[in-house]
C-alpha cells in the first residue's frame, strides 16, 4: 500500500523554508488526526531549525508545537473527540503541516464562533504558564507577579492568568512604550520599559514580588533575586540573555527563595494531560468567553513560512505569529 503524502514545511540547510511533500503520520494509540487550520510559531522553533533543540524520541521532526484545526481520524483508544470536532493543541512537534497527529490529551475543544487563526494562539502559552507559575512554583491569589517578556506569546497569557487568579500586583517588563501600555491592558498594573527604566529598583522601592516569571536569564537573575520577597519563586522558561551569570546566592539563603526552570516538550503524554485538565478546568471557561483573549502579531500564509520566522528572529512582535493553512 502506498504511503500517503501531505504538505509539510521543510528545512534544508542554507536554504529559505519550502512546502514539500511528507509522509502523513502514523496514528499511536490515544491520538488523533487533525487537519491543520493554523499553526502557532515558537521561540523553540528557530532554536530547533539551528539544530539545537531535536525533537524527543518519536516525535516529528517537522517544526511547531501548536495547532488549530478539525479531527478527521481517530485511534481505537482515543475516545472523546470525534470526527468533525474542532481542536487546538499541543505538539512535541509536527505543527508546520497539513496533518498532525495529537495525543487527545493535549486537546482543547473550540467553540463553534472562535476563529481557528485565534485558537492557534492558546495551546502552548496557556500549558506553559500553567505548568509552571502554578503548578511547578505554586502561585496562590494574593501574591505579587513578576512577568518578563510581558507581551511575548507566553506573557500576554501569563498576565492575563495571573489577573483572573487574583494577583495582588502585577509586574511586566517589555521593551517598548507600545508593550508597556499592552500589558497593562492586559493586566499589568506597572508595565516598566527595560530599555529606560530599572525594573530591580522599581520593584524593590514597592515591595518586591513572591513569583516571578523570567526567560531571560543571564543578568536578570540577580536581578530577579533581588526583587523577590522571602519565600519568594523564581521560574525560567528560558535564558535569551545566556545561561551563566555570576551569582551571589546569599540572597537565596537568606529569602529561603526557590530557584526553579522546566521545559513542557518532552514531558510524557500523560503529565501533558493532567496540565491540559488543569487548564481547561480554571482558564478555558475565559477563553471561551472571552475574558482571556488572544494578542495576534501577525498570520501569514504556509507558504511565507521563511517570512513568518524571519519576523520572529528579528523580535520586537507581541503575542503571536500563526501559519494559516
Amino acid at each position: 500500500m502506498a504511503t500517503e503524502m501531505m504538505k509539510a514545511v521543510l528545512v534544508e540547510e542554507g536554504a529559505p523554508l519550502k512546502l514539500g511533500d511528507f509522509e502523513k503520520p502514523d496514528l499511536k494509540p490515544g491520538e488523533v488526526l487533525v487537519k491543520v487550520a493554523a499553526s502557532g510559531l515558537n521561540r523553540a522553533d528557530l532554536v530547533q531549525r539551528r539544530g539545537a533543540y531535536p525533537p524527543p524520541p518519536g516525535a516529528s521532526p517537522i517544526m511547531g508545537l501548536e495547532i488549530s484545526g478539525t479531527v478527521v481520524a481517530t485511534s481505537d483508544s482515543a475516545n472523546r473527540f470525534k470526527l468533525g470536532d474542532r481542536v487546538a493543541g499541543l505538539l512535541a512537534g509536527g505543527g508546520y503541516a497539513e496533518f498532525a497527529a495529537v495525543d487527545e490529551g493535549s486537546l482543547f475543544p473550540v467553540p463553534d464562533d472562535m476563529d481557528m487563526v485565534k485558537a492557534a494562539c492558546f495551546p502552548e502559552a496557556l500549558m506553559t504558564v500553567w505548568a509552571n507559575v502554578f503548578d511547578r512554583v505554586g502561585f496562590q491569589t494574593g501574591e505579587a507577579f513578576l512577568c518578563h517578556g510581558g507581551t511575548s506569546g507566553i506573557g500576554v497569557m501569563a498576565l492575563q492568568m495571573a489577573k483572573i487568579a487574583g494577583a495582588s500586583k502585577i509586574y511586566a517588563t517589555a521593551g517598548s512604550a507600545e508593550k508597556c501600555a499592552l500589558a497593562t491592558e492586559l493586566g499589568a498594573d506597572r508595565a516598566i520599559n527595560y530599555k529606560t527604566e530599572d525594573f530591580e529598583k522599581i520593584i524593590k522601592e514597592e515591595g518586591g514580588v513572591d513569583v516571578t516569571l523570567d526567560m531571560v536569564g543571564g543578568d536578570y537573575i540577580q536581578k530577579n533575586i533581588s526583587v523577590s520577597r522571602p519565600d519568594g519563586r523564581i521560574i525560567n522558561i528560558a535564558y535569551m540573555n545566556g545561561f551563566t551569570a555570576e551569582v551571589n546566592f546569599a540572597p537565596v539563603l537568606m529569602k529561603r527563595l526557590t530557584l526553579a526552570a522546566t521545559t513542557l516538550r518532552a514531558r510524557p503524554v500523560e503529565e501533558k494531560r493532567r496540565i491540559r485538565d488543569a487548564v481547561e478546568k480554571d482558564f478555558w471557561p475565559q477563553v471561551i468567553s472571552g475574558d482571556i483573549r488572544p494578542v495576534l502579531e501577525q498570520a501569514f500564509p504556509v507558504a511565507e513560512a521563511e517570512a513568518a520566522q524571519a519576523l520572529m528572529a528579528k523580535g520586537g512582535h507581541s503575542g503571536k505569529i500563526v501559519l494559516v493553512w
